[in-house]
């Protein structure tokens, strides 16, 4: 049998073992997971995340694996859905639930894929705390060495191995007194005491961290009116947080949009790979103006507000920020918010943000063409329109920013580009310096969300001394020499990989290994994120797969023949 490796057992390895599992040739598959409940996914694991932490998709929006996520719901026992903390009659598929329902989700969907695999005659063994630790190629395999609970170590060969290791935090993120790298694991945000607490950034990872502390030192509640609001515990009076930010906004609440997407109009696919068809790199003017194209026939009174006609990449993100930035954030919130829970009930879109969330997944598809110039360009002014539509969150979580701002406890700071936070020279967490003043915070959390990572990041060791896996490569902007254009390339950072997401090299090795984990996509894929672009590129990885097994047993027909 082909034997394949998937390391990591979260969505993307999930997505993996479906397209795997479907193959009429029977395969020999093997799952190594360094936890010991395979199928759970850190964005999802119970000894990860707190319970209060919600998810930001709904069960409308996840790509189906055996079922949907409310099929499964509906079930369960009433006692496993109270454990869960969901209400039976509140179950539909546009509800957000904690992120470790999803675990238990994604885990019951994994035992059924690896029965139904086996089922079809496939060789499926999943490895618990097993975690790989290096990764070799060879010239027709590749070597993989796995690391067992009692340190002892094993090697493995395979014909194909797949990195679905997902998301990259460290195991002890207080690296000074007070002062955290990430908000997980959430538990060790519990022991944060009675003190002033700061928290950089205000997506849905800042709100995370934000409810995991604030849930240690009180409780949520309903009042006599029905509105959400927050109690402290008694001996919490110096328990405080500061959410800060470089545009000090919150995120917006989810809104109501049909789905699956309706097509753009102008911004589409077609039009992108027409564009792309050309061969050129300075394409981020032209994919701009299919993005105007589409927001006027979307939403023309929006686009005559913000002067969509005058506006270029540089200037658009200022524009559709502007009213926000001019209106206290916690106002700005229950305004959304209303609106938001408003236009749910009628079933109304707002086009405008739908035109958006409907554009960045096209104009997606051209980014790994764009040269450093436009690259750059894209990054820093045109990427955030599309964050913002996009990371919407749940309306509970703004409804527990509201309240926590109503209790006194909770402020937000726009720190702008000026402004330095420093951990020498303090006992315990950090000294934040901007405009001029400073604030101390014995606690601190940096919750800005998984940062892109580079070829010197991957934890293989054996992989950077063979040198396959090298830092992305972007097309330089174009140079006339004489009467000759010059060609070349810088390295930009992520991965250089191929369209199946292999690492591109030219040496005699096996180039059967698929580099699937999100955090070295993101330079070239800058909106791959949750469990619709797990379910996307375990997609590619296995038809690559499946293919090439295809391949070569055509190749063994025609020799045997």
């Amino acid at each position: 049998m082909i034997r394949i490796a998937i390391i990591g057992s979260g969505p993307t390895g999930i997505y993996t073992l479906k397209g795997l599992v479907g193959s009429a040739v029977p395969i020999s598959i093997t799952v190594f997971e360094a936890e010991s409940d395979p199928g759970k996914g850190t964005p999802y694991h119970p000894d990860i995340n707190d319970r209060a932490m919600l998810s930001n998709i709904a069960s409308i929006e996840l790509p189906v694996i055996c079922e949907t996520l409310v099929q499964w719901l509906r079930r369960q026992t009433n006692a496993d859905l109270q454990r869960l903390l969901v209400n039976r009659d509140a179950i539909n598929e546009r509800e957000f639930y904690p992120r470790v329902v999803l675990g238990e989700f994604l885990q019951a969907q994994f035992i059924r894929l690896v029965a139904t695999g086996q089922h079809n005659g496939h060789v499926i063994d999943v490895r618990a705390r097993q975690r790989v630790v290096d990764i070799a190629l060879q010239t027709d395999d590749i070597r993989v060495t796995v690391q067992h609970p009692d340190g002892s170590r094993a090697e493995f060969a395979f014909d194909h191995v797949v990195m679905a290791t997902g998301h990259d935090w460290p195991e002890n993120i207080e690296v000074k007194p007070g002062y955290f790298v990430s908000p997980w694991p959430a538990h060790a945000l519990k022991q944060i005491g009675n003190c002033p607490v700061g928290i950089l950034g205000t997506s849905l990872s800042g709100i995370d961290a934000l409810i995991t502390v604030a849930t240690a030192h009180g409780a949520f509640y309903l009042d006599a009116a029905g509105q959400l609001q927050f109690h402290a515990s008694a001996h919490n009076e110096n328990f405080h947080v500061t959410m800060m930010s470089r545009k000090g906004l919150l995120p917006e609440a989810d809104f109501y949009c049909e789905i699956p997407y309706v097509p753009p109009l102008f911004c589409t696919n077609e039009a992108i790979d027409a564009l792309l068809a050309t061969g050129r790199h300075d394409l981020l003017d032209e994919i701009f103006e299919l993005f105007k194209q589409e927001l006027m026939a979307a939403d023309p009174d929006y686009a005559a507000k913000i002067g969509l006609s005058m506006l270029t990449v540089e200037t658009v993100a200022s524009a559709y920020f502007a009213a926000r930035e001019r209106i206290d954030p916690f106002v700005w919130a229950a305004q959304n918010l209303a609106e938001a829970e408003q236009n749910k009930a009628n079933r109304y879109t707002v086009q405008w943000r739908y035109a958006i969330i409907r554009m960045h997944e096209v104009i997606a598809r051209a980014i790994p063409q764009l040269d450093e110039t436009d690259l750059g360009r894209f990054h820093k002014h045109f990427k955030t329109v599309f964050v913002d539509d996009y990371a919407t969150v749940p309306h509970a979580s703004i409804a527990r920013l509201l309240a926590l701002h109503r209790a006194g406890i909770l402020d937000i700071v726009a720190l702008g580009a000026d402004y330095t936070i420093s951990a020498d020279g303090v006992e315990r967490g950090v000294v934040l310096t901007h405009q001029g003043e400073t604030a101390r915070y014995e606690a601190f959390i940096d919750a800005t969300g998984q940062h892109a990572m580079s070829a010197v990041d991957i934890p293989f060791p054996t992989l950077i001394e063979q040198g396959v896996v090298r830092k992305a490569t972007t097309p330089q902007a174009q140079s006339v020499i004489g009467s000759e254009i010059a060609e070349r390339t810088v390295r930009t950072g992520g991965i250089d990989l191929d369209a199946a997401f292999r690492p591109k090299f030219e040496d005699n090795l096996c180039n059967h290994l698929y580099c699937a984990a999100i955090s070295f996509l993101l330079h070239k894929l800058p909106f791959v994120q949750g469990i619709t672009s797990a379910h996307d590129i375990g997609v590619v990885v296995s038809a690559a797969i499946l293919s090439d097994i295809e391949q070569a047993n055509a190749g063994r027909f025609q020799m045997s023949a």
